[in-house]
């Protein structure tokens, strides 16, 4: 019963379960366990400090693993999820993601043109469309006409994992009975051109002039290159981890904008007088409010003491993004979507952790938040939006993220060229949020 409630009603059940029993509460879920839900923050900060070696990420993504490959970043623990994350960290530097802004503003503009004026449409699909470009030409660096036409196929067919396919994620000898073989055979197609790319990369004689994340993630590796196999799971992993997320975030954007004429007048002012702070807080407040996931997890190897209770190994500890960032003691007046908040708070890292949190945060928040707000600045520069007085979309669950049940529908009013804005003045600028 609680695993049909957290498959179908996920945040609210747990909301009402935080409701009921306080900050710290048990669920029981088939094919999970014994799940600890912990809604205070001092509690979380136990596991986001914890030993690695006790808290164990990688195992609690597990059912991940058929998709993703076993040697993911996010479903291996310990020393080998240490090297591996010292491995991948340089391309997500600040440095190395402000070189790909200009491309991620090629691509949203480019979406945002075909747009329809003057009719309701779900906006989520169109984030999907520029999130996989950006990480098709970013990422993987690919080019190559027809393989980039094939990977624009295949990879939201496999990306798009309904409650029917995760039961094949979390058991992969059913990949091979009939019902699964779809899922299979498009994991394999994917694989055949990400090898492919990889193939490309490692034979480039202008490699070291690449800026795409695979390029150099082959010529960074350096004492310790990783294999094919290794490549292609980790191109994996930043395609599932940094395309769905980052739509996902960037719909309910648009779908909190759009219901908060206020709201939205500021952030257009802002997108189009060159102030990113503004419209970075306008992505952390939607981010609070609407976290595309709304829990983390980690696995215990040894009986820990949380929150006063002694909890024994094997079970699952969950802090609640989703119910932190609701909590009134922490967020004044917490359900209203007021981004002004952002521009005056401390955040703190288990008080906002859309991310994640401890050693296991990740890796490409950076280039999540300067894709968000690249995207947003283009979205509100290019065409005036309709505001609404529907009701709000509710939080449907969609394998292990929450999107816009509707698809986060807008209206485009009109359409203009693109206000070109000049940076603001340091000194006029707000400072950074610590």
């Amino acid at each position: 019963m609680q695993a049909a409630l957290m498959l179908r009603y996920w945040p609210r059940f747990v909301s009402a379960c935080r409701r009921r029993y306080g900050d710290v509460f048990t669920l029981r879920v088939a094919e999970m366990g014994t799940l600890v839900y912990l809604a205070d923050p001092d509690d979380i900060k136990v596991v986001f400090a914890g030993d690695p070696a006790i808290f164990h990420a990688g195992e609690a993504n597990s059912m991940l693993s058929s998709l993703l490959g076993d040697t993911s970043v996010l479903v291996i623990d310990e020393d080998a999820h240490r090297e591996r994350r010292r491995q991948m960290l340089p391309p997500f530097h600040r440095d190395a993601v402000a070189h790909q802004v200009e491309v991620m503003r090629e691509i949203a503009a480019a979406n945002i043109a075909g747009w329809p004026v003057g009719a309701e449409f779900p906006v989520a699909p169109k984030m999907a469309e520029i999130t996989l470009e950006v990480i098709l030409r970013t990422v993987i660096g690919a080019s190559d006409p027809a393989r980039l036409a094939a990977l624009r196929a295949v990879m939201p067919r496999l990306l798009s994992v309904g409650a029917w396919e995760s039961l094949a994620l979390a058991s992969p000898g059913l990949l091979r009975r009939r019902p699964w073989r779809a899922l299979e055979h498009r994991i394999e197609e994917a694989d055949r051109l990400l090898y492919a790319e990889i193939a490309d990369r490692r034979a480039d004689p202008q490699l070291e002039r690449r800026t795409d994340v695979l390029a150099m993630l082959v010529r960074t590796a350096e004492g310790h290159p990783m294999t094919d196999r290794e490549l292609r799971d980790q191109l994996m992993t930043l395609l599932v981890a940094g395309h769905e997320t980052t739509a996902t975030a960037l719909s309910w954007t648009l779908e909190r904008l759009t219901r908060h004429p206020a709201v939205l007048d500021k952030a257009v002012h802002a997108a189009r007088s060159g102030d990113d702070d503004y419209l970075d807080a306008v992505a952390k407040e939607a981010l609070r409010v609407r976290p595309v996931v709304f829990d983390v997890g980690r696995v215990l190897t040894q009986p820990v003491e949380i929150a006063g209770y002694r909890l024994p190994a094997g079970v699952m500890v969950a802090p609640g993004i989703g119910l932190v960032h609701a909590r009134s003691d922490v967020y004044l007046d917490a359900d209203r979507f007021d981004p002004d908040r952002m521009l005056t708070a401390t955040l703190g890292p288990t008080t906002w952790f859309p991310f994640g949190g401890g050693n296991r945060r990740c890796l490409g928040a950076t280039f999540a938040m300067v894709e968000l707000r690249t995207v947003l600045r283009e979205i509100l520069c290019r065409v005036d939006l309709f505001t609404t007085t529907a009701a709000d979309e509710r939080q449907r669950v969609k394998h292990v993220t929450l999107v816009p049940h509707r698809g986060a529908r807008i209206c485009v009013r009109t359409r203009r060229e693109r206000f070109e804005v000049q940076p603001r003045a340091e000194s006029a600028r707000r400072q950074p949020i610590r």
